[in-house]
């Protein structure tokens, strides 16, 4: 058997494109072990890759031209809908309050839904995740207690975990998110990694 780990923030439109593969990907392979790992790419950023921030600052324009069009081509290969980034109504967005939720839906057993809704809230239709209300809905979607929920993602514990996930991809090699391990040290990064992952599991 084979382990992925799958490391993630849901700020990131690549990532959801990476999140909707991996379970393509994994209806494929029923005996995969996948394990779910939110952390805050805004952290990896500001330690180890802080030449995201330049480069949005001063965007190549070409570059840039030519990347949201390469993102609704995966969109539409991937099967799911995209909104450019210049149309969100906040871009980037703080995903904290999202990604602690998400140690809640790991413990719950509902991960893959809530990280879905999340992904789908923000990059399919738009809302603001950060906005309690916007987390209040999903979380009634997935079925969840509310306030266990915020309970939670409020309590130093639940801070902690984001805190020690984000230090780990970075102690491990990482940069930005998606970032997966194929059993333990062999690193992926990127939504367009998947067909090399499958050849090792194959």
């Amino acid at each position: 058997m084979h382990k992925l780990e799958f490391f993630f923030d849901c700020s990131s439109p690549w990532t959801y494109l990476a999140f909707e593969s991996l379970q393509q990907m994994a209806a494929r392979h029923p005996d995969l072990e996948i394990s779910y790992h939110p952390f805050l790419v805004g952290g990896v950023f500001n330690t180890v890759n802080p030449s995201v921030y330049a480069s949005r600052e001063n965007p190549v324009i070409p570059k840039q031209r030519y990347m949201q069009k390469d993102l609704q081509d995966w969109a539409d290969y991937v099967g799911i809908k995209i909104i450019p980034t210049s149309k969100l109504p906040i871009f980037p967005v703080n995903s904290v309050k999202a990604m602690r939720g998400a140690f809640v839906a790991i413990e719950e057993g509902c991960i893959v839904p809530y990280a879905r809704r999340v992904f789908e809230r923000y990059w399919s239709e738009g809302a603001d995740i950060s906005q309690v209300d916007v987390i209040e809905g999903i979380v009634a979607e997935v079925g969840l207690d509310k306030d266990s929920f915020f309970e939670k993602i409020n309590d130093p514990v639940y801070k902690d975990k984001l805190k020690a996930t984000t230090a780990e991809v970075i102690e491990r090699g990482g940069y930005g998110t998606p970032t997966m391990f194929l059993d333990g040290s062999d690193m992926y990064f990127g939504n367009d990694r998947f067909p090399l992952i499958e050849a090792k599991l194959k």
